[in-house]
């Protein structure tokens, strides 16, 4: 046994236990000693040298009800879970109303699924516990992986209620109050959190959390903002900041938060993915090209990371760079239809017209509800002089998208260049009806000045008659 100790530990009392195993001298400690050297060996992990300690402790004081908790949670930690039970009947046949033993054994029960048990062991425990709280908060954590998501709030209330600072109870009742829509409820909840307790850094952050989910962005802002002015190193709280001005596309001030996240935490794959997009809707594409590199070189296989330096290397017109990027992001995420578009684009670009034709198809195949697909797939086939087969394409994507304008304007445009004046008017009315506002999309499309005037004449028309 005493081979397998190392030393490496800073505390005094386990390096003085560990010596006397390492040098097969006989040793005693007071319980309190065996406590320290066991709780320490559980935090760090270690649970077979914490067991070692709760034998060794054991061999000394035989009868210590508290010794055989700390073994039987040191089996639990190994798996042994027959082991942690025969020492729990141990314990309870000495001290039948220690509450500690009902909560490891609800505990053990609820690991393995044995739910109804688990709730009968914490019954008992609720009887003898002074800690209310925590017996709550763990029949509320029976509850939830039983998926009674709303008996779990209830118990979780009764928590919370006890020991307003449970922060796990916190945790947990919001995720469960989302997963049942009751997420207004849950606001309200912390509000009356926040009202007891306004220096709750934790009550602020999940509040930000539920006002993102609830689409209130400005709210949401505000609570994170109160959160890191409360703890100025809660990175959580900086880096969800941040996404919320980011999707506030409040720039500037996500680069801010983005940036105090790293100092805070150091960089991560999906820092470096966020700052890049942040950079992208500032335009500033040589810079965001330069951190989605940093997040595929943290994480190889972060396909929506080797898409936006794609992205970023498109909009810099690099497109060969732009192929090579958007096709390894496409190996990693083959179903995406959003990939195979942009490869198309970039296909097209370079001149790969073959591929670029074969991309389209792919994406439209994957994503039929998406406009811009059709739009620019016939526009290629438009470009090699192929009307019809654009037109028929245009009406494929209607099939699939009937009341887009944009896709009716393209249609009567394609049909106005195959001459094919009747079927254009009908299409064109189509589009002015969806959308009257879009039709400068179809005086965009053509570069003639009489097609555009004689165009503007109908479309003038038809306002009149419809004003």
């Amino acid at each position: 046994m005493a081979k397998n100790y190392k030393k490496r530990t800073e505390n005094k009392t386990v390096k003085l236990f560990e010596d006397h195993l390492k040098n097969k001298t006989a040793f005693f400690f007071e319980i309190e000693q065996f406590e320290e050297i066991i709780n320490y060996y559980s935090v760090h992990n270690e649970a077979k040298k914490a067991l070692a300690a709760c034998l060794a402790a054991e061999n000394q004081y035989p009868y210590s009800i508290d010794i055989l908790i700390l073994k039987a949670q040191a089996y639990s930690n190994l798996e042994m879970d027959d082991e942690a039970y025969e020492t729990l009947d141990l314990a309870e046949t000495l001290q039948p109303n220690e509450p500690e033993i009902f909560m490891l054994r609800g505990s053990l029960f609820s690991m393995n699924g044995e739910f109804e048990e688990a709730l009968g062991e914490y019954t008992r425990a609720l009887e003898l516990s002074d800690n209310l709280d925590e017996v709550y908060y763990h029949i509320g954590m029976v509850y939830q992986d039983m998926e009674d998501y709303d008996k779990a709030i209830e118990y979780l209330k009764k928590s919370i209620a006890i020991n307003i600072k449970n922060e796990n109870a916190l945790y947990d009742l919001a995720f469960c109050l989302d997963v049942t829509n009751r997420m207004e409820e849950s606001v309200t909840f912390y509000q009356k959190f926040i009202d007891e307790d306004p220096y709750s850094s934790l009550a602020w952050y999940n509040l930000g959390i539920l006002y993102v989910k609830l689409n209130n962005l400005p709210e949401a802002i505000k609570s994170f903002d109160f959160a890191v002015v409360i703890d100025e190193e809660f990175a959580s709280a900086y880096f969800n900041l941040g996404n919320a001005y980011l999707q506030n596309e409040q720039y500037q001030e996500a680069l801010n938060s983005f940036t105090k996240t790293m100092e805070i935490e150091g960089p991560g794959s999906e820092l470096y993915f966020l700052i890049a997009t942040t950079y992208q809707n500032l335009e500033e594409y040589e810079l965001g090209l330069k951190y989605h590199q940093k997040a595929f070189k943290l994480e190889p296989l972060y396909h929506e990371a080797l898409y936006g330096a794609g992205y970023c290397l498109g909009k810099l017109e690099r497109w060969y760079e732009a192929v090579h990027f958007f096709n390894k992001a496409l190996k990693l995420h083959t179903e995406n239809a959003l990939y195979w578009r942009s490869v198309a684009e970039a296909d097209y670009k370079v001149g790969n017209l073959v591929s670029s034709l074969d991309a389209y198809e792919e994406s439209a195949a994957l994503n039929p509800n998406d406009p811009q697909t059709w739009l620019d797939w016939s526009f290629l086939v438009y470009e090699q002089g192929d009307h019809l087969k654009a037109i028929g394409l245009i009406e494929k994507g209607l099939d699939e998208l009937p009341e887009t304008a944009e896709l009716h304007y393209r249609l009567t445009a394609y049909y106005m260049a195959s001459g094919m004046h009747k079927e254009a008017l009908k299409s064109l009315e189509n589009a002015l009806a969806l959308n009257f506002e879009k039709h400068t999309d179809l005086l965009e499309f053509f570069t003639d000045l009489k097609v555009q005037k004689a165009l503007f004449k109908i479309i003038e028309k038809y306002r009149k008659e419809h004003s």
